[in-house]
């Protein structure tokens, strides 16, 4: 008779030391971290200049995209 071994399911967390680290390295190449708050009016210019679509601006994933592709155009 075999016997199956139950795994245990493990959820992908980062411990408060991980998330220094990335942060440690990201500032040793040369990025920041930054939280903002952004107006609806600033979300809405996104959507107006075509950086986010109309149906995103409620996911801030999105909302994050655009304003970093907004960023990127704007400051080379």
């Amino acid at each position: 008779m075999s016997e199956s071994i139950a795994t245990p399911i493990v959820a992908n967390t980062k411990t408060a030391a991980a998330e220094r680290m990335v942060r440690y390295r990201r500032r040793r190449s040369g990025m920041r971290c930054l939280m903002i708050e952004l107006r609806r009016e600033e979300v809405a210019w996104l959507v107006r200049h075509r950086w986010l679509a109309p149906e995103s601006r409620s996911d801030l994933n999105a909302v994050k995209r655009a304003l970093y592709a907004f960023l990127d155009d704007a400051l080379r």
